[in-house]
């Protein structure tokens, strides 16, 4: 109970400072001691939030706040930079091509290992998870039937299919699925990012193959069938927090590790599937994963 008061606590005055800006550092960025963690502007990241959250103030942190959502990659990256934000949930291979957008690496010990290796020193990340939240090709359990398991198995179909995907995919990955797998479609349709429209026009076959995220709830609850990456053309994305060197103690490091250490790309799904679908409140969410998982 005390846990749940001091979390309310610490989103009512969230609720309290959210007028102000959060990349003004400053007062903005709180006393000396104060852990200020910010998310992007998708509800997974939020959750991945209050659930770091949770775990420092159990690790003994009195003094945290979420801040509401700041937007995308580059105001996150600078609300860290001016450390108007202590740490942020991120994805290890976005992250990755954020500041190299060169990078090769593409499995999460590579990537990983290469996302210490270029980070600014004003950075840190954490011990990533088992968790991956990365792009995925997605079809219907019909075509699946028809003996298409990888993107391998799809490749000598894909001139007779169209792709829906975001409107950034073509320019992305077009050119390297055609040089790894051999696959050119039919035609590449701007549907959304992993969102309704993209589930739509699959499930009404308006689109054959689509790209969703894996820890996407829509995957499992419309039986749609993801296809084996089997040549690792998309970089993996393990759940790491990415930090400002320096606010964070070894305890609370040590804390955000275990974190890590439990979440895996099936718990986080599930995690995504009580927010979006049941609507539950992030901080009952948060909450009963860190109990369930021995770190309340």
């Amino acid at each position: 109970m005390r846990r749940r008061l001091l979390a309310l606590a610490a989103a009512v005055g969230l609720l309290a400072t959210a007028c102000g800006n959060p990349l003004e550092g400053g007062a903005e960025g709180g006393p000396a001691g104060e852990i200020i963690i910010g998310a992007s502007d998708v509800g997974e990241s939020l959750l991945l939030a209050q659930i770091y959250a949770g775990a420092l103030r159990n690790a003994g942190a009195d003094n945290v706040t979420v801040r509401p959502p700041v937007g995308g990659r580059e105001v996150v990256v600078k609300a860290l930079e001016d450390r108007s934000l202590s740490l942020v949930p991120e994805y290890s291979g976005n992250l990755l091509q954020y500041f190299d957008e060169n990078s090769q690496a593409t499995t999460p010990e590579e990537v990983h290992a290469e996302l210490r290796r270029k980070l600014p020193e004003q950075f840190e990340v954490l011990e990533a998870a088992p968790a991956e939240n990365s792009d995925e090709m997605v079809v219907r359990q019909e075509l699946a039937d028809q003996g298409i398991r990888t993107v391998s198995d799809l490749a000598p179909r894909c001139g007779e299919l169209v792709f829906g995907g975001p409107g950034q995919w073509a320019d992305r990955w077009q050119a390297k699925i055609k040089d790894i797998y051999g696959c050119g479609f039919k035609e590449i349709r701007t549907t959304d990012t992993g969102g309704p429209v993209t589930v739509e026009a699959l499930r009404s076959d308006e689109v054959q193959v689509a790209d969703l995220f894996s820890t996407s709830s829509t995957i499992r609850s419309n039986g749609f069938v993801t296809l084996e990456d089997d040549k690792d053309m998309f970089p993996a994305q393990n759940i790491v927090p990415l930090v400002a060197k320096g606010t964070l103690s070894e305890r609370e490091v040590r804390a955000l590790n275990a974190v890590s250490e439990v979440l895996t790309t099936e718990k986080l799904t599930d995690l995504n599937v009580e927010f979006t679908e049941q609507k539950r409140n992030p901080l009952d969410i948060a909450e009963d994963f860190l109990i369930e998982n021995g770190l309340a």
